[in-house]
């Protein structure tokens, strides 16, 4: 081979290499009930898709369970264990990885029994979308209504219903069209917006990776495709600095330094932090990594940093952002899973897992259950395995949070039993509790009473009410104009904005419009990574005219229906105010 020939070839392998490096990462799961085909889809788009090795793929031919009708059983690619191909289930979340050359994708395929909802939980934990199966023959159960539901607990943003099985039906339309409705209706009731339902074989293969000819209805995208377009949140702009420590590194007498993984927002040399839960403030001197220094480290990075002064810090302590710190307090409210055959103890002593920090903790009062088939709230004395409800928590120390709407990480949790040592339930945070009347000290962070202080968000958002909520409106500058009118005739503390730069100009603009309590309207372009980090900043209330294209043309039907929209999903009803305002 000529040295020409061989240095095309390593240019093109390092381009390749660096385009690899380069394209982002999706991370999502599947859900749903048993028998809906979740791992037969999940071996169907590895095997069309050339994800599958060759001895993988000769393994399965020759396996003697086939529970298929075709020469291979797709299914067997995903479900490993022994037990798993005797009894045709999924028993424990199996992690996949492949890749395209738009985009690179890590798979959890979890188990659809309800004796395993726990498993579910744990692999759409770090999900950034939800691929949830619908038999076409049966329609929507409960178990999927489960997994929907902790889908959305969990804040995964967007929702894939792959509705399976339409081979069994004929391919017929009005069978999805009719499953379509049912399943968008129950994305309303969880308040998931970015929903989208496509018709699927995985048996057959059906617009897994390749268009069906069987549906030459279906104009919308294939699973993959929508997989490869999807826009993933980039909200390191729009979320503030957290940094749990998890040990303090001194190689020598000359470094010292505070190891951890980044919860959230960015950092840089110079920039100023508070140390909790000391409420010393400090700034950052360096940011070491593997490679050595760095000039800026954001949100998912692990990462030491050497302060520019001495203080105190050890697991379980967290360094933030100094204009905006966390929520500080030994009481909280919370919606937890319980993953436990052993049901919840009320005032029985448990350990919380929270970022890097643990204590011990008292589930106190059960405040509702929520159910699962009918989503109402129900009063209860006690939780069973798979039930989710929401909880009043005190621990023994103060724990450092946001909610979990703004920060999966500070605002999540883990119970574990003393006495086994067992992972009993999983909990969402939703904001301190209300019996808190004042915020608490804390060595040398001080909670200042909130009447006589600083103005909370309950304050703001009851005087105003509303929640604050975000409509974007791309190049529909008159229709904000319009709506801007209506909202405020009713009563809304409305704002219309134009064009603005894009970067953190426009972040710094949503997160002051937020604080403020407002409805912002938005007719101006964002890109489409920069829209679900807003939405994020919002708490998801949001309404994207460009996803409902069925109103784009008409803007007396869009008006109506963002107005309906307001009034019945950002009032603030004033008995509920304690349990959704943070």
């Amino acid at each position: 081979m000529s040295a020409a020939i061989k240095n095309k070839l390593l240019d093109s392998f390092d381009s390749l290499s660096e385009e690899s490096l380069n394209s982002q990462l999706l991370r999502f799961t599947t859900a749903g009930s048993v028998d809906d085909g979740k791992s037969t889809l999940i071996g169907r788009l590895l095997h069309d898709s050339k994800a599958v090795y060759e001895d993988q793929l000769a393994s399965v031919k020759k396996s003697r369970i086939n529970r298929s009708t075709g020469p291979i059983d797709f299914s067997l690619l995903t479900d490993g264990l022994k037990a798993e191909r005797e009894q045709g289930i999924t028993i424990d979340v199996a992690y996949r990885y492949f890749s395209t050359p738009r985009r690179k994708f890590i798979i959890a395929d979890t188990p659809g029994h309800e004796q395993y909802t726990r498993n579910m939980a744990t692999g759409a934990s770090t999900a950034d979308l939800a691929v949830i199966l619908v038999d076409g023959t049966k329609g929507l159960l409960q178990q999927t209504r489960r997994h929907a539901f902790i889908a959305s607990l969990l804040g995964i943003r967007n929702v894939l219903a792959a509705v399976n099985k339409m081979d069994l039906v004929d391919y017929r339309e009005d069978v999805f069209l009719r499953l379509q409705d049912d399943f968008q209706f129950l994305a309303a009731q969880l308040g998931i917006l970015n929903v989208r339902c496509i018709p699927i074989s995985a048996l057959e293969g059906d617009n897994v990776v390749d268009r069906s000819k069987q549906m030459p209805w279906y104009s919308g995208p294939t699973l993959l495709e929508h997989l490869e377009v999807v826009p993933l949140p980039n909200s390191n702009g729009m979320q503030s600095f957290r940094f749990p420590v998890q040990s303090v590194i001194r190689p020598n007498a000359t470094f010292r330094g505070f190891a951890g993984r980044i919860a959230g927002g960015v950092i840089h040399p110079g920039d100023r932090v508070v140390a909790l839960p000391s409420g010393r403030e400090t700034g950052v001197h360096s940011i070491v990594t593997y490679d050595g220094e760095v000039p800026m480290a954001s949100s998912s990075m692990s990462v030491t940093l050497r302060l520019q002064d001495e203080i105190d810090l050890s697991r379980g302590d967290m360094l933030v952002a100094r204009h905006d710190l966390p929520q500080v307090s030994r009481r909280f409210r919370a919606r937890v899973v319980w993953l436990h055959s052993t049901r919840l103890e009320l005032n029985r002593t448990y350990l919380v897992k929270q970022t890097t920090r643990q204590t011990k903790i008292k589930p106190v009062r059960i405040l509702h259950r929520v159910n699962v088939n009918t989503l109402a709230e129900e009063s209860s004395e006690r939780l069973e395995m798979n039930e989710i409800a929401c909880l009043e928590f005190e621990a023994h120390a103060p724990l450092f949070f946001d909610a979990y709407s703004r920060n999966r990480t500070t605002g999540s949790f883990i119970l574990i039993d003393l006495a086994t040592n067992a992972t009993v339930g999983a909990g969402m945070i939703e904001g301190e509790s209300s019996a808190n009347q004042n915020t608490e000290i804390v060595e040398g962070v001080v909670a200042r009473r909130e009447s006589e202080i600083s103005v909370s968000e309950k304050e703001r958002f009851t005087r105003h009410g509303h929640f604050p909520a975000v409509v974007f409106l791309e190049n529909k500058e008159t229709l904000a104009e319009r709506l801007e009118r209506q909202l405020f005739n009713l009563g809304f503390e409305v704002l219309h904005l134009a064009q603005l730069p894009q970067g953190e100009a426009t972040a710094r603009a949503f997160r002051v419009a937020r604080a403020a309590g407002l409805v912002v309207l938005y007719s101006g372009s964002l890109s489409p990574e920069m829209r679900p980090s807003i939405a994020l900043v919002f708490d998801n209330r949001t309404f994207d005219l460009n996803t409902a294209p069925e109103l784009i043309r008409s803007e007396e039907q869009a008006a109506r229906h963002i107005v309906a929209l307001a009034e019945s999903q950002w009032r603030i009803n004033p008995r509920k105010i304690q349990g959704e305002v943070n």
